[in-house]
């Protein structure tokens, strides 16, 4: 039986939480600005909220969503609570696509190249994943499905490294500055552009509730309520990969957050029902890399962390965490 209230509950603390380190994150930086001044900037701090803040945390709450998001399909897609978009190949795949494109069609991002990168890096995430389920069919168990995806992510490294040796200096520092994931320097266009994508990502993710409810009970029982198992995992494949995608071209690889979010989540909302996870997966989501960009421009100001090393050092704890108390039951 679902319980409402807690559920309600829930949902009211994680709205009021997302908004309160929304503005929190917005304010706060080299130069802090005060709630008159977010309401009534001068021409100083309207310069910094709308080229600098604004863009950066609309971007880390849309990457974080998306992120949460993909890896909750992807956790449901293999029955296994540590797959996710980092582990799986997946944001190793469209980092070697985008890092093809930076460096042989390197030049200035507009609102087309931003929709070329996601595109670039969508055939890149799918490329990945493709090799990933052409693999789950001659693997027998998943956890040595968990290490061909390893794999296929250590060999798109390797392949971006040798492409370095053929870039030039500044597509080499282009390069760097993107791998190691961060979401500074994003401009406004470049954060509705990935905004608008990963809206698209989860309306359709949401369609895919009823289907996903069946499907987590099993295979089996989905396809007597009438799911076309085949297009389904499909359907989660493509819609995984376009999330992944429409972060990773942007914000570069960032790590573990769509493994330690929805496992949070589980936690939290007494429910198995993806209509109800999935906006809480993104919400979760959107406040975890929040708090880690944060964390990552203020620790050592002015000197900035990759966000990936942030993400990684909370994260790692919470699987850990989750895994253990999850075998005690």
């Amino acid at each position: 039986m679902i319980n409402i209230r807690r559920i309600t509950i829930s949902y009211v603390a994680m709205t009021v939480l997302l908004v309160a380190v929304v503005l929190f994150c917005v304010m706060s930086g080299s130069v802090q600005i005060s709630f008159d001044e977010l309401m009534n900037p001068d021409s100083v701090s309207a310069s910094i909220l709308f080229d600098i803040r604004i863009p950066r945390v609309l971007a880390a709450v849309f990457a974080g969503g998306a992120l949460s998001v993909a890896g909750y399909c992807l956790q449901t897609f293999f029955h296994n609570p540590v797959a996710g978009p980092y582990l799986l190949g997946i944001s190793s795949g469209a980092k070697l696509a985008v890092a093809i494109l930076l460096i042989f069609l390197s030049g200035s991002i507009s609102i087309t190249g931003s929709l070329a990168m996601i595109g670039i890096s969508f055939f890149g995430a799918m490329i990945a994943m493709g090799f990933v389920l052409v693999l789950s069919r001659h693997v027998g168990s998943m956890s040595m499905l968990l290490v061909c995806g390893v794999m296929i992510g250590y060999i798109c490294t390797a392949a971006c490294d040798f492409l370095v040796t053929f870039a030039n200096d500044s597509d080499i520092v282009n390069l760097h500055n993107w791998s190691k994931g961060s979401l500074g320097g994003i401009s406004m266009s470049q954060a509705m552009v990935m905004a608008i994508g990963v809206t698209l990502g989860v309306i359709f993710t949401g369609f895919l509730s009823k289907p996903m409810s069946a499907f987590l009970v099993s295979e089996n029982y989905a396809a007597s309520l009438g799911v076309n198992i085949p297009i389904f995992k499909i359907q989660l494949v493509l819609v995984s990969s376009f999330l992944s995608a429409c972060v990773t071209a942007f914000a570069g690889p960032i790590s573990f957050v769509g493994i330690a979010v929805p496992h949070i989540v589980r936690k939290v909302i007494p429910t198995a029902r993806p209509i109800i996870l999935i906006p809480a997966c993104f919400m979760s989501g959107a406040i975890f890399t929040c708090l880690c960009d944060l964390l990552s421009r203020k620790l050592f100001a002015p000197t900035e962390l990759s966000i990936s090393t942030v993400t990684a050092i909370i994260g790692s704890p919470i699987v850990i965490y989750m895994l253990i108390n999850r075998n005690k039951v």
